[in-house]
């Protein structure tokens, strides 16, 4: 959210030489968190106002002129090609050195003097849109020079000046601003300031309805609609609005239009309170607040078309919708340029019904964003009171016909008691009744003291859930004091016990031991997934959760596995590297609810936590990192201390290759699958000549040790010797069980057999392969001979010879 810090102004008087930098770093460190802050007028630097004073044709070009132009007490001469150059005429004049964009596009450059088609020109006569101002100034041609005549300034004055753009932008975190929707506007924020500095707050003046007839409008939604002022107006008209209200909104992100609309605007940035208005003349009837009818249409003034349910509420009347109640209006109903009567809305909305019918709609706008907030109904007479004060000066000739004002259920204050002696222990500060009660009245709280009790009553804007327990107070007297004023204090606790909580700590192992042993990157993706992804990777939606209010349209299921996000970002990361593994830990849903611990009118999809890993390579490279892949799911038990994982070919997974592919097993029972992922889904992912080895684990199936399971096991005193041996054997022998022959003698001088390699290909029978291992030969008790370690390998051959018909190459 964006704050002029000049509207603020209006409302809390700030000294003048007060730095920027104090009254940002207060407000972050007492109410909401400043981002940052923007000098409008340094956008501005070395642009001023010019006074053409003759415009000349140009000898080289028929499209340029000479405009010969005052630019405070001196004549200087521009070459400019705008098509409403006049005598007279107040331009902007970019100096050398300003910065410009040209024809309003681009980034800035800077200005020089230069010769133009033969002729020396001083700056530059700017259109709107090359300063910024479009928005504020718009035009009907691109050659269109901007026109300051109506304003009454001298030639030499600088643009902000001139404008009144010498404001400071404040830039507000709206995370900082949730559960305080009070602060929604300038007031807001003024008041809190009023508070912080003790600086006495304008009021806004209250406004006397004159008697009118009563305004006919229908709520039939109480609970949805707390309270609904409605005011009509005739004797309107859509001109434009004076320059200061269109600066203004301006300033702080939002476009001008005309006077009805800019002021609803103007108000609502005011106020924190948004507004509507409604075109009379194209109600039909009365005004009624209601649900929505299911399949209902809605054209919104965006040009998008609702189809409506029964949880939206709608503003209508007798005949139809005519807007999104408290998030947009209709198209139908909208301001136009022959507007002269309106109906004046100021409403007030239950907050989760805004909120459910904007996210379900994927609408944000700045009515709902502050509707969604929960605004205290009490406002709407503020709201009122500004409204009918700019109304009336902006149109003199105005009559008020008809007001209303349904509000059946006045808003309770929130009420809290508070011990003083737990007050002054949760502080931890001496801080007198005297001063914490002066703090909570200059924040509008009422305060009490009887006798060890302190009995505070809320203001309306702080009693929609924002203020209700005494830890509310505290930190209202804390943030007011000075949280930085606060010293602090060492906790006193006491560890009686250790938790051994080894469903957490699982998670945290497997993915060290996956990014720092094995080398892998960790991804994270979103939770909903597209659904292209979903039909190619697992065929179907089955036994998925879909969301009723998606991210997009083509993401409104809930993976119930990881695989889908997986393979996309494979897909992705194809574009940037060839070879690479990266894995994923995180959730999964299913189709199957259970009620929530925290509210048990909602149920909640079975979770589940899951980790998928992929290794990437080309076709040529399947067997190395189908090996690689494997032991590093074989190894994963020894490092997370889990009982140990086999495989099996029981079922294949849908998504693998017809040959490729293991079950992964624990204690007999199927934990997750391992496979290379299959041409046709390869394909249709967008992966088209790359091998992607894959696999995914049910995390909450696996079986922890209780503890540790690692053993001390000593350095050897004595030299170890290795020696590489490779030999032929049939196609159909496995490792696994060439690794079962050569363990089968308890040879106490074998210490470690590992596997290198295998080959296949020239000089290798068909029917044959090479199996290349590693055997580690030594003894706990004495150095070893050569004779004796040849005797070893030997033996190990020979046993190979007669049980697997091992060959030498």
């Amino acid at each position: 959210m964006k704050l002029s810090l000049n509207w603020i102004k209006d409302y809390v008087e700030i000294p003048s030489d007060w730095e920027v930098s104090r009254i940002a770093y207060d407000l972050t460190m007492s109410t909401v968190e400043v981002e940052g802050t923007t000098q409008l007028s340094e956008k501005f630097e070395k642009i001023i106002v010019g006074i053409v004073k003759e415009v000349l044709p140009h000898p080289n070009a028929d499209k340029l002129r000479i405009c010969k132009t005052d630019i405070g007490g001196e004549i200087k001469e521009i070459v400019c090609g705008g098509s409403n150059l006049n005598k007279d005429m107040k331009v902007v004049v970019a100096c050398p050195g300003a910065k410009v964009r040209w024809h309003g596009v681009g980034e800035p450059v800077e200005i020089k003097n230069a010769k133009l088609r033969g002729v020396e020109s001083f700056g530059m006569i700017c259109a709107s849109s090359e300063i910024g101002l479009s928005e504020l100034f718009p035009t009907t041609e691109e050659a269109e020079i901007l026109d300051l005549s109506s304003f009454q300034i001298e030639a030499g004055t600088s643009l902000a000046e001139a404008l009144g753009l010498d404001d400071v932008i404040l830039e507000i975190d709206n995370k900082s601003l949730t559960n305080r929707p009070d602060l929604w506007g300038h007031y807001g924020i003024a008041r809190e300031l009023s508070a912080f500095y003790n600086l006495p707050l304008k009021q806004i003046t209250s406004f006397e309805m004159p008697s009118v007839p009563k305004l006919n409008i229908e709520i039939k939604d109480t609970a949805q609609c707390k309270r609904y002022m409605g005011v009509q107006i005739e004797g309107l008209s859509a001109k434009a609005s004076p320059f200061e209200i269109r600066s203004r909104i301006w300033r702080v992100g939002m476009r001008p239009i005309n006077a009805i609309v800019d002021i609803t605007n103007y108000i609502m940035l005011a106020t924190g309170q948004p507004t509507h208005a409604f075109d009379l003349d194209n109600i039909k009837g009365h005004i009624i607040v209601r649900p929505a009818e299911k399949g209902e249409k809605l054209l919104l003034l965006n040009e998008k078309e609702l189809t409506l349910s029964e949880n939206n509420l709608v503003i209508a009347d007798e005949e139809r919708p005519l807007a999104l109640a408290g998030i947009m209006g209709g198209e139908k109903d909208t301001v136009l340029s022959k507007t002269n009567k309106i109906i004046f809305e100021i409403a007030n909305f239950e907050p989760y019904g805004i909120r459910r019918t904007a996210s379900q709609f994927e609408i944000r706008t700045e009515s709902g964003i502050r509707n969604e907030k929960g605004i205290d109904p009490e406002r709407c007479e503020i709201t009122l009171s500004l409204a009918m004060k700019m109304l009336t000066e902006l149109f003199p000739q105005m009559q008020i016909t008809g007001f209303c004002d349904n509000y059946k259920e006045a808003l309770e204050k929130s009420k809290i008691d508070i011990s003083l002696e737990w007050l002054a222990k949760r502080l931890g500060k001496n801080i007198s009744n005297e001063e914490i009660a002066n703090k909570l009245s200059r924040l509008g709280f009422d305060v009490r003291i009887e006798e060890d009790v302190m009995h505070i009553t809320a203001p309306s804007w702080r009693s929609t859930g924002d203020v209700s327990i005494p830890e509310d107070i505290i930190e209202e007297v804390a943030r007011l004091y000075g949280l930085e004023n606060f010293e602090a204090m060492p906790i006193t606790t006491t560890f009686e016990s250790s938790i051994n909580q080894l469903e957490i700590d699982i998670d945290r192992k497997i993915k060290e031991y996956l990014s720092f042993r094995c080398g892998m990157n960790e991804i994270f993706t979103y939770p909903w997934i597209s659904e292209e992804y979903v039909k190619a990777v697992l065929s179907n939606t089955d036994g998925m959760v879909s969301i009723s209010a998606p991210p997009s349209p083509d993401e409104k299921y809930l993976r119930k596995s990881l695989l889908p996000g997986l393979i996309k970002a494979v897909a992705d990361n194809l574009r940037y590297f060839n070879e690479f593994s990266i894995f994923e830990s995180a959730q999964v849903f299913f189709d199957k609810f259970s009620k929530s611990i925290y509210d048990e009118k909602e149920s909640l999809p079975e979770q589940r936590k899951n980790v998928a890993g992929a290794f990437v390579s080309g076709y040529e490279n399947v067997n190395e990192i189908f090996r690689l892949a494997k032991g590093i799911i074989n190894e994963l038990p020894r490092y997370v201390h889990i009982e140990p994982i086999t495989f099996e070919k029981i079922e294949k997974p849908i998504w693998a290759d017809n040959v490729v592919w293991l079950n992964i097993m624990q204690s007999g029972n199927k934990i997750g699958n391992f496979a290379l992922l299959s041409r046709k889904i390869s394909l249709d992912c967008g992966i088209k000549n790359s091998a992607v080895m894959i696999f995914e684990l049910d995390i909450d199936s696996l079986k922890l040790f209780p503890s540790r399971t690692n053993k001390f096991v000593q350095l050897p005193e004595y030299p170890l010797t290795s020696r590489d041996l490779s030999l032929l054997f049939d196609l159909s022998i496995k490792w696994e069980k060439i690794l079962e022959v050569i363990k089968s003698k308890n040879d106490d001088l074998l210490q470690d057999v590992s596997f290198v390699g295998e080959y296949k290909g020239k000089q290798i029978p068909e029917d044959k392969k090479s199996i290349t291992f590693k055997l580690v030969i030594g003894s706990l008790k004495k150095t070893l001979t050569s004779n004796e370690i040849d005797n070893c390998v030997n033996n190990i051959v020979k046993r190979l010879q007669k049980n697997l018909s091992a060959q030498f190459r």
